[in-house]
């Protein structure tokens, strides 16, 4: 059931915008809002900082053993299941995700929980015997942890950015996209189930009018001196702005920003799985994934049959009501987002891309923010819209003859998430792949779950303080006597 009214969520309870003020969020699928949420102000925040330090200092989170730790992550795990069908209702009312894979997303935050639980109770290395040498390590929490989520998959983002800070004994102080508060009001919720102490997660909304007076709660949480750490994840130029801030008030900072994720199909490749899995990249999660195969690069024997068939099927994409099973692609989540998307399309158009699919509304489709699948052909990389960020069902397709041409316009492509090299020579391919400036690339795979990419992304040590003592054992050397 959807709540008339969203509030902040500090020390365990909903609290009132300290203005007293609401904005409403509207529908994406009818521009109609759908719920009234609370408007963050810096007093709010500094008030949710206040709780988190009050569970820092006196409550139990920080100081609990691992596993008791560990067995509240798991509860939470366990809620998010309970509550998967309600995630993935807010999350098609918020984001625009079709339902069907907006449940798969609650599944994914669920196994982060899960993971963050067992990353904390793995068995350590072997101890040195007691008055042996060897190196003594303690971990304590860092602090407060100020989260930053963006309005892309936003149930599992917050998860990603919660429960590392959980797990590393944090208290948190949540920030979730003003346009998706409906996921961030059910992890309050499942948290609290889960028994997680009060204090130790607060969520402060901010407002879709940021320059109003008072409205910053972003701002406010990251100059706040009582925040030790920083996680952010959202746009590029909204992530370059809290970079410079972050510096500015002596913050320490991880921060995700949009990427691309290049998709290389070679002429031997099986193109029946190749092109499965560039439209899946593509076009899955409404092609909101860091990981999105936003960028296909062809080999040019095959390209006009890859070409052909991207739109043929793309042009077959259902789009529709994120509440209908059937859907394939949801609306975008906001007007400005569609706009954007729909500018990157008439750019490549002017630049001289080939509008092969899509590249407008829907026909039996009026209203709400809804784009079809898109497929841009012959873009080459001196076009702007080569390297323009996409966050939504756009694909570019671009023709290469020679594997040094497919690494060179590959690595063309800043700031990858991701690769994929599709071929049936596998020496080319993990060859490629080396050659390839990604942190991760996939060989004839699709980037199905993964708990090694996940677990790279949980990084709880940026949530500690470590400190290291050597300890060592008298060997008997005779002490130089000094003044003797």
């Amino acid at each position: 059931m959807i709540p008339e009214t969203v509030s902040h969520f500090i020390d365990g309870r909903d609290v009132r915008s300290a203005l007293g003020k609401t904005f409403g969020v509207a529908d994406p699928a009818t521009g109609k809002e759908y719920v009234q949420v609370a408007v963050g102000v810096a007093g709010d925040v500094n008030q949710a900082v206040l709780a988190a330090q009050t569970a820092m200092e006196t409550g139990p989170w920080p100081g609990m053993a691992a596993p008791d730790r560990a067995r509240v992550l798991r509860g939470i795990a366990d809620a998010i299941d309970a509550r998967a069908d309600d995630i993935a209702a807010a999350e098609a009312l918020g984001a625009g995700l079709p339902v069907t894979q907006a449940r798969d997303e609650s599944e994914r935050g669920r196994d982060v929980f899960l993971l963050a639980a067992d990353l904390i109770t793995a068995p350590a290395g072997a101890s040195p015997a007691p008055g042996q040498p060897g190196d003594a390590g303690r971990a304590r929490p860092a602090g407060i942890a100020g989260l930053i989520t963006p309005w892309s998959t936003p149930f599992l983002a917050q998860a990603r950015a919660v429960a590392p800070a959980l797990a590393a004994g944090c208290s948190v102080v949540l920030k979730p996209d003003e346009r998706a508060p409906l996921p961030a009001a059910l992890l309050a919720e499942i948290t609290t189930a889960a028994g997680l102490p009060d204090g130790v997660l607060n969520i402060v909304h901010g407002s879709l009018h940021p320059k109003a007076a008072g409205a910053q709660a972003r701002d406010a949480l990251i100059a706040h001196p009582g925040v030790a750490r920083l996680w952010f994840a959202g746009e590029a130029a909204t992530g370059k702005q809290v970079m410079l801030e972050a510096v500015g008030h002596g913050k320490r900072l991880k921060a995700e920003l949009p990427g691309h994720a290049p998709c290389l199909i070679f002429a031997d490749a099986d193109l029946d799985e190749a092109i499965d899995g560039a439209l899946f990249g593509a076009f899955a999660l409404n092609g909101q994934r860091r990981t999105a195969t936003s960028a296909i690069l062809v080999e040019r024997p095959a390209y006009d049959t890859v070409v052909g068939r991207l739109a043929e099927r793309a042009d077959r994409i259902r789009v529709g009501s994120p509440a209908d099973p059937a859907t394939e692609i949801g609306p975008l989540p906001h007007a400005e987002a569609y706009d954007k998307l729909r500018s990157c399309v008439r750019l490549g158009i002017r630049e001289g891309a080939r509008l092969a699919a899509g590249g407008r509304r829907p026909a039996p489709l009026p209203e709400g923010n809804y784009l079809a699948a898109t497929v841009l052909a012959d873009v080459t990389p001196s076009m702007e819209v080569f390297t323009e960020p996409v966050c939504g069902p756009v694909v570019r397709v671009t023709p290469f003859e020679t594997d040094e041409e497919a690494v060179s316009l590959a690595n063309a492509i800043a700031d990858q998430a991701a690769a994929y090299v599709w071929s049936r020579d596998l020496g080319r391919a993990h060859r490629l792949a080396l050659a390839i400036e990604s942190p991760s690339v996939w060989v004839n795979s699709h980037n199905p779950r993964d708990r090694r990419t996940t677990a790279a992304h949980l990084d709880i040590d940026f949530y500690r303080q470590c400190r290291t003592v050597l300890i060592a054992a008298d060997d008997g050397t005779p002490v130089p006597r000094f003044g003797a």
